[in-house]
């Protein structure tokens, strides 16, 4: 089952950090999709999804073939120009002349380049005004669906959940499932897990970040040593050959 639109994240929350993410299915049928506690996304879980919904479209009910669905229509009274087809989109260039070396027996007739016409003013069509037969959007009546099921949020047994990822960076793993029938229990087994080590992992990040950036400064300041005294030893070399 495909939810029907996308959860939205905030900028803030994609990093490489471990999250807690959480789906609350409610017996009434709404939803709750959160991110470390926080509701990212919510509401009735068969307009989210591509559930059975309770009315569809009544396949008996056809639009009368009289129905005007336009709103807009050409204005009966704006006639187009007489000639206004006989302007042509180029012409002539007026100021253009035969240059003085052309020499038509070679050259063949001389005939002034085409330039853009000023008075061309494009394909005709008429104003457009509204439609006095319009009736709006045709929509079939809604009737009640068959197969919708009032209690599709109630499963005899679950006890599985699988997952369909789309990633742009490997090693993401996951654990700590909970499958249940309490978010109280749900919240409960958080605390006692991502909860006590969302703050560590972050910590633990910054000080390894830290030992990182000293290690690599620290191997900078080697090279840029052994660079001196590869010079001072070229200066030395240098001056026993003088």
């Amino acid at each position: 089952m495909l939810k029907s639109d996308e959860v939205k994240l905030e900028h803030g929350d994609k990093n490489e950090f471990t999250h807690l993410y959480t789906l609350h299915i409610k017996g009434d049928g709404t939803y709750d999709i959160l991110l470390d506690g926080q509701s990212k996304a919510s509401g009735n879980i068969v307009d989210a999804w591509d559930f059975e919904k309770p009315k569809i479209d009544d396949p008996k009910d056809k639009k009368p073939s009289d129905w005007v669905d336009e709103e807009m229509m050409d204005d009966p009274e704006d006639k187009k120009p007489e000639g206004y087809d006989d302007i042509p989109k180029e012409i002539a260039d007026p100021e253009a002349t035969k240059p003085d070396d052309w020499d038509e027996e070679d050259d063949g007739e001389w005939e002034a380049p085409m330039i853009e016409n000023p008075e061309y003013k494009g394909p005709w069509s008429a104003k457009r005004v509204k439609n006095p037969a319009y009736k709006g959007v045709w929509k079939p009546k809604q009737i009640d669906n068959p197969k919708y099921d009032e209690e599709l949020v109630t499963f005899p047994v679950l006890d599985h959940v699988g997952f369909e990822l789309w990633t742009v960076n490997n090693g993401t793993i996951f654990d700590n499932i909970y499958i249940g029938d309490s978010i109280e229990e749900a919240n409960a087994l958080a605390k006692e897990t991502s909860d006590k080590t969302k703050g560590k992992e972050k910590d633990a990040k910054e000080a390894w970040d830290k030992e990182k950036k000293a290690a690599e400064e620290a191997a900078k300041e080697d090279e840029k040593e052994e660079d001196e005294d590869d010079d001072m030893e070229d200066e030395d070399d240098e001056k026993k050959e003088l």
